[in-house]
């Protein structure tokens, strides 16, 4: 199996291009820079992979850490090149749109940017220069250099955000950078992925989300970009927010109760019958909203974030009906624990495609 070696994988940005990977079944091996590098281990990492993702560097710190660190970084990555006997033939360095303008970090990742292409210049590699701008997705880092990510948990707890200073950002969805990353998407086309919103425009779609999601119901995701921004609004109410307990009205007739409310885009809705003992599932979404809800018998629904070990589990039944919601990122499966027949409603909010059917096995 074809490996992709990687600096920064423990990050946001390396989670999710992790993540990308394992639908196009690659693996990823980590390499360590700064006091942690090892020429050696760098070396043999990239020997024979299909290509070096440089994610790691420093943003936050003192101007003499953020230039040496950031330039220190690239020039590790550079040596460990050099030393490769079979290097990969594509180096992607991350670096920002930023770069070059005057500012520390700014020249620091410019100088990155010309050690790496040096280096790859010199044993014959292409190298891929991504300058990206402010990202944001799911489990991004609040209170640190992502606006999304601190609008999302400030709304997820309930309060409030407000906009210190309103002016226009340029926003790339991380699952988008993860694809110019490792090439799924030509870097040629990375600019018709990038949305420009302004800061308070971003906070009213974000407020917009919380309201209509706070009532189990599902806000209007036709919009690529609106449904991303809610799926990174997700991951903060994930512990909160899931299950969602649904009404059930019950006479002499039998009982009743609603699956889901959507309030635009597209949608499909899926029915199954499950017999005791069996799982379906183990598999996870990039972007593809899901939702289960049990109609009837018993079950236990369980899910896991991708490269973590802690399993998330929840028992549900027909008798008090309830719906899970599958967070992008996550792999999930549902288990008949009961005695009879498990009854399922699975709807997403995309037509399924056999071509792309954004649904990547993963045991849970």
């Amino acid at each position: 199996m074809t490996h992709v070696a990687m600096t920064g994988a423990p990050g946001f940005l390396g989670w999710h291009t992790r993540g990308a990977l394992r639908e196009r079944d690659l693996t990823d091996e980590a390499i360590c820079v700064g006091g942690d590098f090892d020429a050696a281990a760098a070396a043999a990492a990239l020997d024979g992979s299909s290509r070096l993702i440089h994610l790691a560097g420093v943003n936050r710190a003192s101007d003499d850490e953020i230039h040496d660190g950031n330039v220190l970084f690239a020039e590790q990555v550079a040596d460990a090149l050099r030393r490769s006997d079979a290097p990969p033939p594509v180096v992607v360095y991350s670096n920002s749109i930023q770069a070059g303008n005057g500012t520390v970090y700014g020249d620091a990742k410019a100088r990155a940017a010309d050690i790496l292409a040096s280096a790859a210049a010199d044993l014959g590699l292409e190298f891929v220069d991504l300058k990206l701008p402010n990202l944001f997705g799911e489990h991004g880092r609040p209170f640190y250099n992502a606006v999304t990510a601190t609008f999302c948990h400030i709304l997820a707890e309930g309060g409030q955000p407000t906009v210190e200073a309103d002016k226009e950002l340029t926003l790339l969805h991380a699952q988008n950078a993860a694809d110019l990353l490792i090439g799924n998407v030509d870097p040629a086309d990375q600019g018709g992925l990038e949305v420009r919103e302004t800061v308070s425009g971003l906070l009213a779609r974000l407020s917009s989300i919380a309201r209509v999601y706070g009532t189990g119901e599902i806000p209007d995701i036709a919009d690529a970009f609106d449904r991303d921004l809610f799926n990174t609004y997700r991951s903060y109410t994930f512990e909160s927010q899931i299950p969602i307990r649904l009404t059930r009205h019950a006479d002499s007739r039998g009982s009743f109760f609603e699956i889901i409310r959507s309030h635009g885009g597209p949608g499909q809705s899926s029915f199954s019958t499950t017999v005791p003992g069996i799982t379906r599932g183990d598999h996870f979404h990039r972007r593809k909203v899901e939702r289960f809800t049990v109609l009837a018998g018993e079950g236990t629904i369980a899910l896991r974030r991708l490269f973590t070990e802690e399993v998330f589990e929840f028992r549900v039944t027909g008798d008090e009906p309830m719906a899970v919601d599958m967070p992008t990122m996550w792999t999930h499966k549902i288990t008949n624990t009961g005695d009879r027949v498990l009854y399922t409603s699975f709807w997403t909010n995309d037509i399924f495609n056999p071509d792309n059917p954004d649904t990547i096995a993963e045991e849970v």
